[in-house]
């Protein structure tokens, strides 16, 4: 009998690990696959075009402004619980948007997605922080979900156009139903709950301060991208949500039970951790943005292409991945840190070489994205395990709450930002090829710049100490031995 009991306990945790990650992959899917089939939605539901861009914009919205709000709730209240209301909730939600007839209701879906989005999201990853113990098992997990996370983003323009085309709009709302009833079926029998009910008072005026700001941010940085920096519904609310985050620094710093606590905020690998993960999917979002207009506009490529071209991007990625925590477990995750946002941008100047030449045009989309993918992801698990290193359980939910926070926010400033900075240098409705091109150059070595500055700062300023021995090689799985015996013991 004990023979076997090790075996059982690895099937455990790698059936925690699945359904941890199925869910995760599925809410980087449903991140992306809607907003490719918006045209066919607004011309069946008669959408204009802002209209439609309210479907991204609530989720966004939704999603980030209760993010940080929901990682702490679960830290206090139980992250399994919150993590199943979530779930509930994507389902119904997608449920919704599918059978939609009319905006509103496309509206209400997606604000129904944004929320499940930002309860499930940071449940999901403190879920996954403490089912593996710190070092190469918790990194190499990290490294399959960011791996997955990638090909999420990835799959979802890919998947969402053939779904559109072959099922129509309703099944890129409908495919996520089937995904969550699985792992509602599932998860309330592998997943233990890894928060103890707290008694400490939510940090009220800090979680509306917080809100509110995030808010204001998305908003105003929504409007950006549609209406221009200049225009007041743009600076309006970003300048408010400059000034409600500042109000949250001294609410924090003063509360006894802190929604964020400020000493965890300025840990150095919790902000420049996160400063990393900004960098990352900001540059990556506005990238694969920026790429598409040189695709279509310049080259002529056509959507089908346009998203092959991409397919290379979640290949690259998934390979990160897989090997991320191996090169964590050799350089640190400091290291790694520096290193994935040296490759994402030195890859991005690679870009500089584009011009108007099919072939070669193409070829070198085709590599310098696989191997800026794989830099992506790379980024992603190390800023994952910076910010979640050294912090007890019960800092968990926050710490992974910051991390999805920034993925959210991250990718709605990367494409309004370097759209400005295309449209500055000359990309309009009426622009030429070499006009199309020359803002496509501008935008993408900014790209670079970004990347390769962030990750100067990341090296100036983030000392990691070494650790005099290095982590043991622990399976995928072992972890769960301890933890049981553990139990055992303690019942006893």
């Amino acid at each position: 009998m004990a023979q076997t009991q090790p075996a059982t306990l690895e099937r455990r945790g790698t059936i925690v690990l699945v359904v941890l990650l199925a869910a995760q992959f599925m809410f980087a899917l449903d991140f992306s696959i809607v907003t490719v089939a918006l045209p066919v939605i607004g011309a069946d539901l008669g959408m204009g075009p802002g209209q439609l861009s309210w479907i991204v914009t609530l989720f966004a919205l939704s999603a980030a402004g209760l993010m940080l709000l929901m990682g702490r709730i679960g830290d206090y209240y139980g992250r399994k619980k919150l993590f199943l209301i979530g779930m509930a909730l994507l389902t119904i939600g997608s449920f919704i948007g599918g059978v939609a007839t009319e905006p509103n209701v496309v509206y209400a879906a997606r604000v129904l997605q944004g929320i499940a989005t930002a309860i499930t999201t940071p449940s999901a990853l403190a879920l996954l922080t403490t089912s593996f113990a710190e070092g190469p098992a918790r990194n190499r997990a990290l490294g399959l979900n960011g791996a997955l996370l990638s090909l999420g983003f990835a799959a979802g323009s890919v998947l969402g156009g053939v779904l559109t085309e072959l099922l129509g709009w309703r099944f890129t709302f409908f495919i996520n139903v089937p995904v969550g009833l699985a792992v509602l079926a599932i998860a309330p029998f592998v997943i233990r709950e890894s928060s103890e009910p707290s008694r400490k008072k939510l940090d009220v005026p800090g979680a509306i301060t917080l809100s509110l700001a995030l808010l204001a941010l998305v908003y105003g940085l929504t409007q950006a991208g549609e209406t221009g920096w200049a225009a007041p519904l743009a600076l309006g609310p970003i300048a408010a949500a400059m000034l409600l985050l500042l109000a949250f620094w001294f609410i924090e710093s003063r509360s006894p039970h802190p929604l964020a606590a400020v000493t965890i905020l300025k840990r150095p690998s919790v902000a420049l951790g996160n400063l990393g993960g900004l960098a990352t999917f900001a540059m990556e979002s506005g990238k694969v943005f920026l790429l598409t207009i040189y695709l279509q506009q310049v080259l002529g490529a056509s959507p089908l292409l346009t998203g092959i071209a991409f397919t290379v991007l979640g290949a690259g990625a998934f390979t990160g991945g897989m090997l991320a925590a191996r090169i964590i477990n050799k350089l640190g995750a400091r290291n790694t840190l520096v290193l994935g946002l040296l490759i994402q941008g030195g890859t991005a100047l690679a870009f500089l070489a584009l011009g108007q030449n099919f072939a070669a045009g193409y070829a070198i989309i085709l590599v310098a994205t696989a191997l800026g993918g794989f830099g992506h992801v790379m980024v992603i698990v190390s800023y994952t395990v910076a910010v979640t290193s050294g912090l007890p359980d019960e800092e968990q939910g926050l710490a992974t709450g910051l991390t999805a926070m920034t993925q959210q926010v991250a990718f709605t400033l990367g494409t309004p930002v370097l759209a400005a900075v295309a449209i500055a240098a000359g990309v309009s409705a009426t622009a030429s090829p070499d006009q199309y091109l020359g803002g496509v150059h501008t935008g993408l070595l900014v790209n670079s710049l970004v990347l390769l500055v962030v990750a100067g700062l990341i090296a100036a300023f983030y000392r990691q100490p070494r650790t005099a021995t290095p982590a043991p090689t622990v399976p995928v799985g072992a972890e769960h031995d301890d933890a049981e015996r553990d139990e055992q013991v303690t019942a006893r």
